[in-house]
C-alpha cells in the first residue's frame, strides 16, 4: 500500500459509477496533478487498475496511486520525461512488464505555457518545449504503446486535446499549434491502427484545476470573460469532465476512431 500525506483536494464522484473498466489496465500520463490525477481516480472508480505516470510530480503521483488503491484497485507508478524517446521506450517496456498488457492509454500530458501571459512573451525555448511535449511526446507515446497494443490484438488510446483547436490561442500560439498537431496524430494513427486499436481525442474546456485557478490572468478578469462566453454559465471541476473523456475508451464508443469531441459547456459553439 502506498503511503503519502493526504491530498489537499480529493476527487469526488457520484456514488453510483458503472464498472466500465473492470479488470483492465489504464495508463494516465501526467497523473500526479490536475486533470490527470482526476482521470486516474475516475478510471479506478470504474474498475480499472491504473498506471500513474509523472515526470517531476512524484509526491502527487504517489498520492494518486494511494487514491487508486483506496478504491480497491492495483496501482503502479512510473516516471519518464516524454520529450525523450529513450525514456518513453523504457517506460513502455516497464509498463507492459508490470501489467502484462495495457488496455487503455490516456495521453494527458501537455505543456500549455502557463507562465506566458501574451504572444509577445514567446521565446524559442518555450516554443521548443511546448511542441516537444504536445506533438513529439504524444506521437512517441502513441507509437510505442500502439505497437504493443497491435501485437496484443486490442487497445484504446485517448489524447487529451483542447478547445484551442477551434478558437486558437492569442495568448500562446505555439500551444494551439501543438494541439492542432495532436489532432493530426490522432487521425493518422487511427487510420494506421484500425481496426485493432482505436485512437480518439478529447477536448476539455476550462476547468477549476489548481494550475488554472492560480494563474495571474485567471484572477484578473479572464475567469469572468470565460463565464460570459459559456452558455452553461459555470467553470466545472475536473471530475465533471473525466467520465466524458474516459467514455471514448469504453466499449460504448467501439465504433469511434479518429474523432475529436469537446466538453466545454458550449464555450466553442459557433455564434455563442
Amino acid at each position: 500500500m502506498t503511503t503519502i500525506e493526504e491530498s489537499p483536494r480529493q476527487a469526488s464522484f457520484p456514488q453510483k459509477v458503472f464498472p466500465r473498466f473492470e479488470g483492465k489496465w489504464v495508463l494516465v500520463t501526467g497523473a500526479g496533478t490536475g486533470f490527470g490525477a482526476t482521470l486516474a481516480l475516475r478510471a479506478a472508480a470504474e474498475g480499472a487498475n491504473v498506471v500513474v505516470h509523472y515526470n517531476s510530480s512524484e509526491q502527487g503521483a504517489r498520492r494518486t496511486a494511494a487514491g487508486v488503491e483506496a478504491l480497491g484497485r492495483q496501482a503502479a507508478v512510473v516516471q519518464a520525461d516524454i520529450k525523450s524517446w529513450a525514456e518513453i521506450r523504457a517506460m513502455a517496456e516497464q509498463v507492459w512488464d508490470l501489467t502484462g498488457g495495457l488496455d487503455v492509454l490516456i495521453n494527458n500530458v501537455g505543456d500549455i505555457a502557463t507562465d506566458q501571459m501574451s504572444w509577445r512573451d514567446i521565446d524559442e525555448a518555450v516554443v521548443d518545449r511546448v511542441l516537444a511535449v504536445d506533438i513529439k511526446g504524444t506521437m512517441l507515446m502513441i507509437h510505442e504503446h500502439g505497437l504493443r497494443m497491435l501485437d496484443r490484438g486490442r487497445g484504446c488510446i485517448v489524447n487529451i486535446g483542447s478547445t484551442v483547436v477551434v478558437r486558437g490561442s492569442p495568448r500562446a500560439p505555439q500551444y494551439a499549434a501543438g494541439k492542432y498537431g495532436m489532432l493530426g496524430l490522432t487521425k493518422s494513427y487511427a487510420a494506421a491502427f484500425a481496426p485493432t486499436v482505436r485512437v480518439n481525442a478529447f477536448g476539455p474546456g476550462f476547468m477549476e484545476t489548481e494550475s488554472t485557478v492560480t494563474r495571474e490572468d485567471w484572477n484578473n478578469g479572464r475567469r469572468e470573460r470565460v463565464l460570459s462566453q459559456t452558455p452553461m454559465q459555470r467553470v466545472p471541476p475536473p471530475e465533471e469532465l473525466a467520465a466524458a473523456a474516459l467514455w471514448l475508451a469504453t466499449d460504448d464508443a467501439s465504433h469511434m476512431t479518429g474523432n475529436f469531441i469537446m466538453c466545454d459547456g458550449g464555450y466553442s459553439m459557433i455564434g455563442a
